[in-house]
């Protein structure tokens, strides 16, 4: 077995991104993940390309190294058998609404009953204790609800969303860092324990990280809102052939620029001359950068500045990722044979660890692949797989 959490068994109760993206970078550390689906399936499962229904592009990216389990939990059969499954369990993930699971009967209480020591995580819209705690919640709604989209009418003169999950994801990566401080814990204290990872809270920690600026201080001595990121001018510069990214930014960064693009003068210009100053007239600052960028190639200013510290970059497409030179030589796209999908690409885990490694151990499951296995494994008889089978509570892919 490899990966640091090797060991460590995962029930997961959850679908879109969060959920399965969270438990798949658990499982990608080590840990056995055994997903449990509806009969219906994850509803990822149908978005995007795909050769085989079920298999769709975005199941895909979110749910390798698992196990798939169909059980209809609204079944009080199918419902005890995932209580029995948890009970050789560390912990269970959830992404949907604490009301919900309520009304399953499967809260932090109904697991802790079967096994004292789980750890307990849902990640839902809201933390529980707030007027907001009853909505549902998607990347769009928190997007819009933790400033994200506002953000955007500031320098494009309307709202508007990232056009990436960002509220989804990187609540997905709270999960992570939450479960695993919650196992450090039970290492010392052999305690189990609930968490709780709201969405809108993590992505307000997250903005207001930057964003509290002049509301750091109680009286406010300044507006909210990082300056040098509220410029409409922020953003790659066109450039000969097409565009560019740099940023000039601290100041020995600022000093070398001037000197490679043979305007030394502009080290001593009042409006430059520090950090501080250089984002006080930021509009200034990156006017004066577009113009000196647009009098060479993208080629020419990635050699002139290949071998300082300042940070440049060409800009990448999507597709351009695929074949980006650094991401080969670190062997980041993975190319494997799937018994069912054919050839995928997959993006390896991005964490190395010295003495144990990350890895991909299991592809992509079907929906139900796994079933009869795992209720097996947690004690249920040939007689009660046979009856849930029957009901349709459950299904072997």
């Amino acid at each position: 077995m490899s990966g640091p959490l090797a060991g460590v068994k995962i029930l997961e109760m959850s679908a879109v991104v969060l959920g399965p993206w969270a438990c798949q970078i658990l499982a990608d550390m080590g840990a056995e993940v055994i997903k449990i689906e509806p009969p219906r399936g994850d509803s990822n499962r149908t978005l995007g390309a795909y050769r085989n229904k079920g298999m769709a592009a975005l199941y895909l990216t979110c749910n390798r190294n698992k196990r798939s389990v169909v059980l209809d939990v609204k079944e009080p059969a199918a419902r005890e058998a995932v209580l029995k499954i948890a009970a050789s369990c560390d912990v269970v993930i959830h992404n949907n609404r604490a009301q919900v699971m309520e009304k399953l009967r499967l809260t932090y209480q109904d697991f802790k009953a079967v096994n004292p020591r789980i750890i307990y995580c849902g990640s839902y819209g809201y933390g529980q204790k707030g007027p907001y705690g009853i909505r549902g919640a998607l990347d769009d709604s928190i997007q819009a609800i933790s400033g994200i989209a506002m953000l955007n009418e500031m320098v494009l003169g309307e709202p508007r969303y990232l056009p990436t999950i960002v509220a989804d994801k990187t609540t997905a990566m709270a999960v992570v860092q939450a479960v695993t401080a919650a196992l450090f814990s039970r290492e010392r204290t052999g305690k189990g324990q609930e968490i709780e990872v709201p969405m809108f809270e993590t992505m307000v920690y997250y903005v207001m990280a930057e964003h509290l600026w002049g509301m750091s201080f109680e009286p406010p001595i300044g507006t909210a809102g990082y300056t040098r990121l509220m410029s409409h001018h922020r953003k790659p510069y066109k450039t000969l052939d097409g565009y560019i990214a740099i940023l000039p930014y601290l100041d020995n960064h600022w000093e070398t620029f001037c000197k490679v693009v043979g305007h030394p003068e502009l080290i001593s210009d009042p409006r430059f001359v520090t950090l501080a100053r250089r984002v006080a007239n930021i509009d200034d600052t990156y006017s004066e950068t577009a113009k000196i960028m647009a009098t060479r190639t993208t080629g020419e200013w990635l050699e002139l500045f290949g071998k300082t510290s300042v940070p440049t970059n060409a800009v990448n497409t999507l597709e351009g990722l695929v074949s980006d030179p650094h991401l080969k030589a670190v062997d980041f796209w993975q190319e494997v044979d799937h018994p069912t999908e054919g050839r995928l690409r997959m993006t390896r885990f991005p964490y190395t660890f010295s003495e144990t490694p990350a890895d991909v151990r299991r592809l992509q499951p079907r929906l139900g692949e796994h079933s009869t296995e795992v209720l097996r494994e947690a004690g249920l008889t040939p007689a009660e797989i046979d009856a849930l089978l029957a009901s349709g509570a459950t299904l072997q892919g």
